[in-house]
């Protein structure tokens, strides 16, 4: 089911700092469920092509934040354009944790111990808001995909594929 709270975390605080408009969703998260983006889809009645998920890449050797709807998947070829890399592949999980500050399952690209090159795929555009996560497995935070482009210093590309 399916709730609102204040839930207090680097990426909350952040938006809050910055005065930017956002409504954080709660849901309780399954244990041992990996399609995290899609359970909060589920769980939120929300159109799984509007909740975007966090991935961390390596893109010749530097980090990168790819951020991409949950009913697709990254295109690592069109990343590693989109950022002028040769090549890109997943980053590390532990490596991801450790720069993000944040968990696998529950990476924000709001908020995040390291600032890093940041991605946002273009779908983002088509909806007024897009949810996100908000920095732990069951919180999604709801936001214009302007203003998340604009407090991740994002670029716009086609990054997914279906």
């Amino acid at each position: 089911m399916a709730k609102k709270t204040s839930a207090g975390t680097p990426a909350t605080a952040a938006l809050t700092a910055l005065g930017v408009r956002f409504t954080p969703h709660s849901y309780e998260h399954q244990p041992g469920t990996v399609g995290y983006g899609l359970e909060a889809a589920e769980a939120l009645g929300v159109e799984a092509d509007r909740v975007f998920k966090t991935l961390l890449a390596d893109a010749d050797g530097s980090l990168v934040v790819a951020i991409v709807p949950v009913t697709g998947q990254l295109d690592l070829k069109a990343l590693a354009t989109a950022v002028g890399a040769k090549r890109a592949g997943m980053a590390d999980p532990a490596l991801a944790e450790r720069k993000s500050g944040y968990v696998v399952g529950g990476i924000s690209p709001i908020g995040q111990r390291t600032r890093l090159r940041t991605v946002l795929d273009e779908s983002a555009a088509e909806f007024a808001t897009v949810f996100v996560s908000g920095g732990r497995r069951g919180l999604d935070i709801e936001l214009d995909p302007t203003d998340l482009l604009a407090v991740t210093d994002a670029a716009l590309a086609a990054i997914s594929r279906r």
